[in-house]
This record gives structure tokens, sequence and C-alpha cells, in this order.
């Protein structure tokens, strides 16, 4: 936790650095991430969303206390200390549950935080702006912020009541979509600075109304949109004229940085920037899960290559004929026609592809490629060819590698943007 209390202090004292926050359940992304994290030296933040994990199971089938089982056992796996290992909360709120009265959804939202609280998760991000059942699509910030007073209060008295630390708590809501945009990006504008400040005070004026100011002492950031975004096929870059203004709240809130969603496939140099101009804790899922798939890919076709039995992209076509059959995770989301649907199912930036690799059918397909290049040492000519990320890598190749390889060059991007400046 000692990183992200220092991350204020730290942009204070003109040596401002920063730390990405690892939002998957992918095994291979949490164990490479550790793995990468013990080689230096570094702590490890892993963050769970609401939907993703919660005392219901979420979409992983996961409740908190699972989730941390699962990220330990991957930290033992990787030689990685534990003591070192940060787990987080996000968007922790009513979301999972607005198809009922905010009273109902509320009650499981609260059931929802003590089991992550319970769990050991210590860094939590605050998140009930959304309305619902009969309410807006969006709540006011004094909304917002009673609700999250709430939540606060069933934080801090389960920390108590299981003798952990209190958490550090994440405020704000105007993030991205979560896994990215499925609109058009035009005109996307950074968190208005005014709205920005309007959101803290909210928050401290409700949070000492309702006898929670003691957690303000441990409220060290704001999501807010930077100006990053991604869809389908394009990545919208920071561009930090844009956000001048609102980097200049900072100036005046020195206990604060802000928390930036969706920084997947920003380039180095952009989040490096992020991270100096006090955007300190950033974001990053799919990004990682799109590496890993792409390395797959290319180790589908090498497979081909090698062995006439395998077929030609059997992975692949598996992996199509699964998403035609149980389109619900990209039915709503990918448009076009058929032939523009295809390319996205499996090259979309937003990658909701990931939410079928723990399917047994999916799973199956992945063992018969991992059969099929078992006891291999893999051509560096086919390698080259169909994984890109393995460039500049000296020593045997096998599928293993290339996937860990596909992940750490995205995760060596976020620590060289990280590091103190």
């Amino acid at each position: 936790m000692t990183t992200l209390l220092d991350l204020a202090p730290a942009r204070r004292s003109g040596k401002p650095r920063g730390i990405a926050s690892i939002c998957s359940a992918h095994p291979d992304v949490i164990g490479t991430t550790l793995a990468h994290g013990r080689e230096r030296g570094r702590e490890v933040l892993i963050e769970a969303t609401c939907n993703q994990v919660n005392q219901e199971g979420g979409y992983t089938g996961m409740t908190p206390a699972d989730f941390r089982r699962f990220v330990f056992e991957k930290a033992k796996a990787a030689g990685y200390d534990t003591a070192k290992l940060i787990l987080g909360g996000d968007h922790l709120g009513p979301n999972p549950w607005r198809q009922f009265e905010a009273e109902e959804a509320m009650a499981k939202a609260e059931a929802m935080m003590a089991a992550y609280v319970a769990a050991g998760f210590g860094k939590i991000h605050l998140d009930a702006s959304m309305g619902c059942k009969g309410e807006p699509e969006a709540l006011d910030d004094e909304t917002t912020a009673g609700r999250a007073a709430r939540l606060t209060r069933v934080a801090e008295q389960t920390a108590r009541d299981n003798g952990l630390p209190p958490p550090v708590y994440i405020i704000g809501t105007e993030v991205p979509v979560p896994g990215g945009a499925w609109h058009a990006l035009d005109g996307l504008q950074p968190t208005a600075a005014g709205a920005a400040r309007q959101t803290i005070e909210t928050h401290r004026t409700i949070f000492r109304q309702q006898g929670v100011e003691a957690a303000l002492d441990r409220v060290i950031g704001l999501v807010v949109q930077p100006g990053v975004e991604f869809g389908h096929e394009e990545v919208v870059v920071y561009q930090p004229d844009k956000a001048r203004d609102l980097v200049g709240v900072l100036d005046n809130e020195p206990s604060l940085v802000f928390e930036a969603h969706s920084t997947d496939y920003q380039p180095r140099e952009k989040l490096t920037r992020l991270v100096a101009d006090g955007f300190a804790i950033l974001k990053v899922g799919p990004g990682l899960t799109f590496a890993w798939r792409e390395a797959l890919y290319g180790l589908d076709l090498i497979a081909g290559e090698l062995d006439a039995s395998y077929g030609e992209r059997s992975l692949a076509k598996a992996m199509e004929a699964l998403m035609l059959a149980e389109p619900g995770y990209w039915q709503r989301y990918y448009q076009g026609d058929a032939a523009s649907q295809h390319v996205l199912r499996h090259y979309s930036y937003s990658d909701r592809i990931r939410y079928y690799w723990p399917h047994p059918v999916a799973a199956a397909a992945v063992a018969r490629l991992s059969q099929a290049l078992a006891g291999r040492a893999l051509p560096p000519t086919l390698v080259h060819q169909f994984v890109a990320a393995v460039t500049g890598h000296e020593g045997p190749l096998d599928m293993a590698t290339c996937l860990s390889l596909a992940i750490r060059a995205v995760l060596d991007d976020y620590a060289e943007a990280t590091a103190a400046q």
C-alpha cells in the first residue's frame, strides 16, 4: 500500500511516479504480471470490478474471497511477495443490481462492499453514480456522494470488525465505458476542472454530514476523464494541452492524484506524460488480453504450418463458432454487416472475446493448440512471422514464452511510464 500513499507526495516533490492498475481475471495475465512485478521489485495492484467479482459470483463466478485466493495462488507460483500485493475493488456500488429499486440495489452493494473489505481488498473505488429502477441514468453529485458515504460506512466498520487496516478510497465516476467505447469517439473532452472541484467538495461535505469524515484522510484519488479512450478500431491518445485546466485542479489538492481509466493502447510516451501530469493510477485490462490473444492467434497459425493434422486456424475457427452460438457478450456492441462483425469479434480493441476464454469450448481449443506445440522448440523464423512480441528475444521459443512476452510488452510500457520521473 506504500506506493498508493506516496503518489500525491511524490507529485508535490516534483518527482511524480505512478502505478498500473491491472484489471483482469485472466490467469496468464495475472501470473505474468506477478512474475514481472517480482523481477522489477515493484508493488503490484490488481483490481476486480463489481460485475466481474461480487458476493453472488459475478460473471467470473468468483466472490471477493475466491478472487483473493486465485491471485494469491498465482503469486505463490510466480514467487511474488504478497506483502507487496494490493487488491482493489473497482466501481463498487449498485451497478450489478440497477434493475432493482434503489434501496434493494444499495443493500446488495453494501453486502458486496463488506465482502470485498473482509477479503482484504485495500483500495476501494466508490461508484454509486448510476441510477437504479425508476431513476435517471446518471445521478447528481449529492445523491452519488450520499450513497458513496453509506458504502464507506460499511467498509470502515468491516475493516474494524475484521482487524484489518482501513481501506484507501477513490472517488469520482466520470470515466469511459468499461471495456472501451462502442460509439463514435468524436469530440471526446477531458473532465471540466469545475466539475472535478465540485465532485471533491460535495464528497467532503456529505462525508462529514454522514459521520465518515475520518475516511476523507484516506481518499487518495479522483477518477476523471483525461481525454483518453479506445473504441473498436481506434484509440484517442492523451493530449496534454486539452487537459491543462483539469490538471491544474491538483495544484490546490495536495493530497490527491487522478485515476485514469481505459488507458489501454496508449503509447508509452503518452502514459509517461499522464503520470507526469498527475494521472498517477493508470488502469489497463483489455489491452493485456488483446496482446495475449494476438500472440495466441499467431501460434494458431504456426501450429497449422508445423502439423498438417492440426488444421488451418483451428483455434480461431473454434472461437468463431463459439461466439456465434453464444453471442451475448458481443452482439449488442458490434454493429455492421456480417463481415464487419466477424472482424470485430476477433480483433476489436474492446476485446470482448476475452469473456469467452474461460468457456469449456475455448479452453479445449487452447489445450489442443498447446498439445500440438508441446515439446517443440518453435522455429524462430516462423515465430517472427506470426508473433510480433518476440522481437529481440534471445533463447528458445515455445508457446508459454510467446504468450508471456506478449503480455510483458504491455507491462513494460506501464512499468517504465510509472517509474519515478
